[in-house]
Parts: structure tokens; C-alpha cells; sequence
């Protein structure tokens, strides 16, 4: 399986040479969007009020949910690889939901469009084809939250948990409002547990992290050297792949 992934990722890597990746664009998608959760355990529920930043149709939702083994993903970035590798054990309406973004091509051609660097709190965060933090899927789903993540040595209470470096989790607008972004965490962060971890970032991808955080977050007018907000090297998914 890794070595037929592999082979696709040369293929396109080859055809984005050849032709430019200016040509790539986001499939469309077929079909009305159902006005109704979908039927499976995941409960897939359109969002009306905010609707899909790209056409993308409601994922699949099988029952049982695909919840063994280890799928991978690709993010090709102008900045370097992303690999991933997704848990399905973990958050198995999650990755669901990732891998039917990717095949419809949702995240091609989109920029990540928030980094983060506080003392605690270093993560980049994508997914967003709008580019403004507001757009998503026109979905929802359920958390799929850990439990058991250290506790975070700088939170006296104990209610910040430890994000790994390589942790790649879901972003979300309170409980149960997964959509389309997710952050990658570059340094061990101290966050509460409400983040649902969906799988880790590869050797290479986080040295791609790595380029991205050295050159901080991008100064404006009112705050010349600011810790949260648009990253100063621009970091644009060309094509995401699994």
C-alpha cells in the first residue's frame, strides 16, 4: 500500500512539473447537497447556514465507520511535503471525513492561512479555502476527542493538555463543529483536551513546520511583531493527496 501511494505522489509530483500547478483546480462536485444528517454513526450534518467554501457533497457514512489500521495523505506544499499519517482508530469519522475532502479536491490550491507562535501554543493552521478562517465544508461532525494526552507541565490546574510536536488535530468552533480545517503543531502545546487528534506529521513534513514558524507571523500596521495571525512566509497546499 505505501509503495502504490508513493508511486502516485511521483506520478503527480511529475504532472505539476510538467504542466504547472496553476492547472490544478478543485473537482467539482455532482448532486445536491442533502438537507439531512446522513444515516451512519457519524451523522454527517449539513450546515445551511454556512455553507461549503468549495462544492464538496456529504461523506460516506458506513456503518460500521472504517476504524482499524493507518491511512496516509500528502500535503504538496510551495514550502515542501507534508506526509501524514491518519489513525483511523483514533478518530475513524475523522479521517472519514479528511480523506473525502482530499478526494474531492477541497484543499487543493488553498493557503494555510493562521500561525500560532505563543510560548504554549505553536501550531499552523489550514483548511480553509477562503483563507480567512471562516469557511468550511458546509458540514458537520461529531468530537472525537483524546484521552489520554499528559498533562501540560506549564497549566497548574491540570486542565491544559500536552499537543505534541507532530500532533494533527482538528480545529473547531466549539463542541461537535468539525469541518474542513485542522492544525499541524510544530512545538508541544498546552491546549484543553476538546481538539479531536486525527493522526501525526512525518520527519520531513515537520521540517517543512519547521520553515514556515522561523520566519513568524506576518507584522501589520498595529502590531509589528505579532504571535497570532497570517504566516509570513505564505504556505499554500498546491495539492493534497492520499
Amino acid at each position: 500500500m505505501i509503495q502504490t501511494f508513493l508511486h502516485r505522489v511521483v506520478v503527480v509530483i511529475l504532472a505539476l512539473v510538467a504542466f504547472g500547478v496553476g492547472s490544478a483546480g478543485p473537482a467539482l462536485a455532482t448532486g445536491a447537497v442533502p438537507s439531512q444528517p446522513t444515516g451512519g454513526p457519524c451523522q454527517y450534518t449539513p450546515t445551511p447556514d454556512d455553507p461549503a467554501a468549495r462544492p464538496v457533497p456529504l461523506p460516506r457514512d458506513p456503518s460500521p465507520t472504517p476504524s482499524h489500521g493507518i491511512a496516509y495523505a500528502l500535503l504538496l506544499t510551495n514550502l515542501g511535503p507534508i506526509p501524514l499519517r491518519l489513525d483511523r482508530a483514533a478518530a475513524p469519522c475523522t479521517v472519514q471525513s479528511f480523506l473525502h475532502l482530499i478526494r474531492h479536491r477541497f484543499y487543493d490550491r488553498t493557503i494555510c492561512h493562521r500561525l500560532t507562535a505563543y510560548p504554549t501554543l505553536s501550531v499552523l493552521q489550514c483548511g480553509d479555502p477562503t483563507g480567512t478562517g471562516e469557511g468550511g465544508p458546509g458540514y458537520r461532525y461529531k468530537d472525537e476527542l483524546p484521552t489520554n494526552l499528559p498533562p501540560a507541565p506549564t497549566d497548574p490546574t491540570g486542565a491544559r493538555r500536552v499537543y505534541a510536536r507532530g500532533v494533527l488535530a482538528m480545529a473547531n468552533a466549539g463542541p461537535d463543529t468539525n469541518g474542513s480545517q485542522f492544525f499541524l503543531v510544530y512545538a508541544d502545546s498546552a491546549l484543553r483536551p476538546n481538539y479531536t487528534i486525527f493522526g501525526t506529521v512525518g520527519p520531513v513534513g515537520l521540517r517543512t513546520l519547521d520553515r514556515v514558524a522561523a520566519r513568524g507571523v506576518e507584522p501589520t500596521a498595529d502590531d509589528p511583531a505579532p504571535v497570532d495571525g497570517a504566516p509570513a512566509r505564505r504556505t499554500e497546499i498546491l495539492r493534497a493527496l492520499h
